[in-house]
């Protein structure tokens, strides 16, 4: 058994969720005592979770969740992850790790150093940061105190399942959630398949990287007006 304290439920409210493309489910926010970090975690149960519910573990992006940034992925995988598992049964654990773990203000420099040519990884490093520095203990006790001990596990990236897995969560199934790309983020998801073995297609991935960098066209375009252009 892992060494850590047990956590348990402090406070569990039901609230409405609604989203900016009319999309609406209710939720129970679940918050909790005795996380080992120290930071206000949540957990948002879905639907009707059953003996091995869908779960997301969600790294806090104030960037792409709530400014609607199209710097990287994580808006689009949020309101995904909520409708997939409010179908499923299951729960999103909201974690309070904003840039991989390294906060708001560390994660801006190192977008300022991506436009210098640094991919997100080499970027971190170049501030003396770690790569990521996420740690998902206090997942496995918001999923423990909630007695959840095996999921199917939302996700792309492979270092969660075998965190989870080494915190004694059971990973019965490894899903892929879908791939949000934009002009300004290709080459952030290529560089997560490449460093950190992220499932995403890295062929399709090359291909877009490659596109963009020949077509010279502003920043306000989008992928999807990208490809049509170039194949009309």
């Amino acid at each position: 058994m892992p060494d850590f304290p047990a956590a348990t439920p402090r406070a569990r409210v039901r609230v409405p969720l609604r989203f900016h493309d009319g999309y609406r489910v209710d939720a129970d926010l679940v918050t909790f005592h005795g996380l080992v970090d120290g930071r206000e975690h949540l957990a948002v149960v879905l639907g009707e979770p059953g003996p091995v519910p869908l779960v997301r573990l969600h790294s806090e992006c104030l960037t792409g969740d709530v400014l609607g940034s199209a710097r990287c992925d994580c808006g689009p995988q949020l309101r995904e992850a909520v409708e997939r598992i409010a179908d499923r049964g299951g729960v999103l654990l909201y974690l309070r790790q904003e840039g991989r773990g390294i906060g708001l203000y560390n994660k801006l420099d190192a977008y300022a150093l991506q436009d210098q040519g640094l991919d997100t990884y080499e970027a971190n490093a170049a501030l003396g940061l770690p790569e990521d520095a996420r740690d998902y203990t206090a997942a496995a006790q918001m999923l423990h105190a909630l007695g959840v001990g095996e999921v199917d596990l939302l996700s792309n990236n492979p270092d969660k399942a075998d965190q989870l897995r080494a915190l004694d969560i059971a990973v019965r199934d490894h899903v892929p959630t879908g791939v949000f790309t934009t002009t300004h983020n290709v080459r952030y998801l290529r560089a997560k398949v490449l460093r950190t073995r992220h499932t995403l297609p890295l062929a399709e991935l090359t291909d877009l990287t490659e596109l963009t960098d020949l077509t010279g066209l502003t920043e306000r375009t989008d992928l999807t007006e990208l490809t049509e252009r170039t194949a009309g």
